[in-house]
């Protein structure tokens, strides 16, 4: 398999793009279409119920996914026991990251208490645009 990666400049944020090692998984091509929404077995996959869930998909050499990792370690700890934050590294385990079929790093998705994918978000994300989209989802964490 080749692997393609792309750095895609945006005003001042730098994107990792590894669409083709990630979507080669899926069957899609580079390019051919945007990420995809999938849902997943939150039971199936031993994600406690009763919390919304924030995953993030990255990576470690990732300039924007460096710049995140802080801001969703203090979320995990600030809002312990209401709101669970889990950090996948795309690049060390693709495994992991092949049910969520993204498109980009990093990619934030947010799931409601019951497992249900509420929304993605692509590219770099505030703590305060964090908590502004679960306000916008409709879930209270404070």
């Amino acid at each position: 398999m080749t692997k393609k990666v792309q750095l895609l400049v945006t005003g001042s944020v730098v994107a990792v793009v590894a669409v083709a090692a990630l979507m080669s998984r899926s069957g899609a091509s580079a390019g051919s279409e945007g990420p995809r929404t999938m849902a997943i077995d939150a039971k199936a996959a031993g994600i406690p119920a009763g919390i919304p869930r924030l995953v993030d998909l990255g990576a470690g050499k990732c300039i924007p996914c460096k710049a995140m990792a802080p801001i969703l370690d203090q979320l995990g700890k600030d809002y312990a026991g209401k709101l669970q934050v889990e950090i996948i590294d795309v690049w060390q385990d693709r495994a992991a990251a092949e049910p969520y079929r993204i498109g980009m790093i990093p990619t934030q998705i947010f799931y409601a208490a019951d497992g249900r994918e509420l929304s993605r978000h692509e590219g770099f994300m505030s703590r305060e645009d964090i908590l502004a989209r679960w306000k916008e989802l409709g879930v209270a964490l404070d």
